[in-house]
């Protein structure tokens, strides 16, 4: 990549910019898994519960509202960038929730991916519905995916998925809390994901020495952990102060 990375650490690297643009910059056929949480397009005149307070829903000007056509068009464009640099075998991983993930699974099959799976990720401590005009939002779908190559092989370490869940075959919904305060000490990201949640994928789909990258780096968990189980990792992410998050929790984590 002819590019100076925003920050390099052996195996643990940060690009500054726009995922459209960096991704077009990495080598074809590279990347072993992606891991993405991208924008939900939520953030406008609502409201939503933080820690028990009434807050409104304006997470960065990357999240602000947008129409579905463009927002269906922005999901392909990152998915078929990402379709570029993912080696036939590997694999991508896509979190989301009602307001994006449909989109996303539209996205996946029209640029050429097939899902393997749906996940539904249970959170055990959702925010309440201060609202009380629906249920309780307590559920993230991640879709799990490749490249729809006939006589491509994905990477699935079903046995050490079986021996994680007590020796029973691993089920796709998975349980947690939402993201520790301990996983938040060095800073906040507004949709952190839980570090137990990017284990398992992880682990799930990657051996030791892969190449995992994210293109919206955020607080980076998907780093953080990838080093953590001994996999390579390049972020990528347009917010400076997110990618200074993430360089603190590396370091932290290093300690």
């Amino acid at each position: 990549m002819k590019k100076k990375y925003y920050y390099e650490d052996n195996d643990f690297k940060l690009i500054l910019g726009d995922s459209l643009k960096e991704l077009k910059k990495i080598k074809k056929n590279s990347v072993d898994m992606i891991f993405a949480d991208p924008p939900y397009f939520l953030s406008g005149d609502g409201i939503s519960c933080s820690g028990g307070k009434m807050v409104p829903v304006k997470k960065g000007v990357w999240d602000k509202k947008i129409g579905i056509e463009e927002k269906h068009q922005f999901n392909r464009k990152w998915i078929r960038l990402c379709y570029n640099i993912l080696k036939n075998e590997g694999t991508i991983w896509i979190s989301g929730t009602l307001h994006n993930i449909y989109s996303i699974g539209m996205a996946l099959e029209q640029e050429r991916f097939k899902i393997i799976n749906n996940i539904t990720w249970k959170k055990l401590n959702p925010p309440p519905n201060i609202s009380c005009r629906y249920f309780v939002h307590s559920t993230e779908t991640i879709l799990w995916a490749k490249k729809d190559i006939k006589k491509a092989k994905h990477k699935f370490n079903y046995q050490l998925m079986k021996e994680l869940n007590g020796g029973k075959q691993a089920k796709d919904v998975w349980e947690s809390s939402l993201t520790k305060p301990s996983e938040k000490k060095c800073g906040k990201h507004p949709t952190q994901k839980p570090m137990v949640i990017l284990e398992k994928i992880i682990l799930a789909s990657t051996d030791e020495g892969d190449l995992i990258l994210d293109p919206f780096n955020g607080s980076g968990t998907t780093g953080i952990v990838a080093n953590k189980l001994k996999r390579k990792y390049i972020g990528i992410d347009m917010e400076k102060k997110y990618l200074d998050l993430t360089i603190r929790r590396k370091e932290s984590a290093d300690d």
